[in-house]
């Protein structure tokens, strides 16, 4: 056993992860790496690529010399993320997987599966920071942003607690992305020039509608202007989401015209669920798709208590938004929190979450529930 103990880390067959272990390597720490296999529903298709990455993770973890452990939390994540993934779904609303898989899987059954072999600490490749400090005689833990601002992921890890920050190393939250590129070439790496990952946490990237049609019954109904016309047909409200502009089938209805015979393009604005309607308007800042308030439940604070009343934050309503200037006007513990922003949002979404920031500082945050 090393002097500076045990981390198990997530290897997942990619750069980042396979970057960080041997970064902890080089730091001191004994070293463990973990492949989590959380889907197992048609893995053997194209776009399932569970085999290949669990491939990269044992090359790398040959490489570099460090044991590895393959470990299957299918029916975890399918009780915990994937069902409440269908739900939200199912509601009209647009989820953020990656929040409830961070939450669910890579922070709590990695965490306790982790702990059960005798690690210290456990470490995954995310772009973040964790920050002790001293307040009031004790000592907490504080959720920063990573270094690198375009790859920083405090955004999906904001309902993180004291209790999983105490125990989570973030090798690469003080590198820029292209050091950790730099790095697995001059290790010569085996996935260095590997892409990233951007589809469904453990899922993958696959046709996102032919996919979600599979689990969810579709109910094809109108879409509809905001003065009632009819100009088409959804196939289920499930698979449109607020602002959404491609994929609406209405391209050829021109709607309001300009002098010179051009048109605002059309965007998804509102859901009827009781009637089961869709209802689209022209133009990008059209009122409908902007909100000066929202309202978020279900909430999670890092510290274990809310933020400020009435103090000035920053807030994301999506990852890679910038930090928009608001105020908490409303906050119940853990319930209900309303926000009042200095300018409109666009595409306030009901199901993603709204994270809190304090400049570098992730306080946590809610998912959305309307304005």
């Amino acid at each position: 056993m090393s002097k500076k103990g045990r981390v198990v880390i997530g290897l997942s067959g990619g750069v980042d992860s396979s970057v960080s272990a041997w970064l902890l390597k080089q730091q001191g720490y004994e070293v463990v790496g973990l492949f989590m296999k959380n889907w197992e529903d048609d893995d053997d298709s194209e776009y399932c690529s569970s085999r290949q990455d669990w491939l990269d993770a044992a090359s790398v973890a040959d490489l570099i010399g460090i044991d590895i452990e393959a470990v299957n939390f299918a029916s975890e994540y399918k009780d915990r993320v994937f069902a409440e993934f269908l739900r939200e779904y199912s509601a009209g609303r647009t989820p953020n997987p990656d929040v409830l898989c961070n939450a669910e899987i890579k922070f709590k059954a990695f965490l306790d599966h982790a702990m059960s072999l005798g690690a210290e600490h456990i470490a995954t490749g995310h772009y973040a920071r964790v920050r002790a400090v001293e307040q009031g005689g004790t000592q907490q833990f504080q959720l920063l942003k990573g270094v690198d601002a375009t790859k920083d992921q405090s955004y999906f890890l904001h309902r993180l607690n004291q209790a999983q920050l105490a125990k989570t190393l973030f090798p690469l939250g003080e590198l820029p992305k292209t050091e950790v590129r730099r790095i697995a070439q001059e290790l010569q790496l085996p996935n260095a020039r590997k892409k990233d990952s951007t589809g469904i946490c453990f899922i993958g990237e696959r046709p996102f509608r032919e996919f979600l049609n599979r689990y969810l019954p579709t109910q094809p109904g109108p879409i509809k202007t905001e003065s009632g016309q009819v100009v088409g047909q959804h196939v289920g409200l499930a698979f449109y989401t607020y602002g959404q502009r491609k994929g609406l089938g209405i391209g050829g209805i021109k709607g309001t015209q300009r002098a010179d015979g051009t048109a605002d393009a059309w965007y998804s604005a509102r859901k009827d669920l009781e009637n089961n309607t869709l209802y689209v308007v022209q133009g990008h800042d059209h009122p409908w798709l902007l909100s000066q308030t929202l309202s978020a439940e279900n909430l999670s604070w890092v510290a274990g208590t809310p933020p400020e009343l009435n103090a000035a934050f920053g807030a994301k309503t999506r990852y890679r938004q910038a930090d928009a200037p608001c105020q908490i006007v409303a906050v119940e513990g853990d319930g209900y929190l309303q926000l009042r922003f200095e300018s409109a949002q666009w595409a306030v979404t009901p199901g993603q979450s709204v994270v809190l920031y304090d400049g570098e500082v992730c306080l946590g945050g809610g998912i959305i529930a309307g304005k």
